[in-house]
């Protein structure tokens, strides 16, 4: 496979830990749009009724310190420059989301799977919780 191949096939929505997140959240009564294009980082949920925005980070596309992170070997400036970028329009999203009055919340890939993750029951309760709630915002990574 080339390598063109192998970027082709990276999901930008409906991975693995954001469908978790979904069918917990939806089971617990919470309603939701999905990828709103509207909004400034397309959240992968948005609670309106709550003005919430949630986004569920991959910690290798986001750069997390945490062990799901590693800089690639190969290609070390594209990387650097791709995950650079992918960092500062991370923040330039949440920015703008609070001027307009968004909550903002972060589930980090770690929460939910690796040797870090934590009890699905638990992040969600505190999911839940953020969502109802009047809190600025909810970050949600691995132990």
């Amino acid at each position: 496979m080339t390598r063109s191949r192998n970027m082709a096939a990276i999901r930008g929505g409906n991975t693995k830990p954001e469908l978790l997140v979904r069918r917990a959240l939806h089971a617990a009564g919470l309603r939701y749009r999905i990828h709103a294009k509207d909004l400034p980082g397309k959240p992968d949920l948005i609670f309106p009724r709550y003005r919430a925005a949630l986004f569920i980070h991959g910690c290798f596309w986001h750069r997390h310190d945490c062990h799901l992170f590693k800089w690639p070997a190969t290609r070390e400036g594209f990387w650097r420059e791709k995950i650079g970028r992918n960092v500062v329009n991370d923040a330039r999203a949440l920015d703008q989301l609070r001027a307009e009055g968004w909550r903002v919340g972060i589930v980090w890939e770690c929460a939910l799977k690796g040797r870090t993750r934590l009890d699905l029951t638990e992040a969600v309760q505190r999911l839940i919780g953020w969502v109802k709630s009047d809190e600025a915002q909810i970050v949600i990574s691995g132990k």
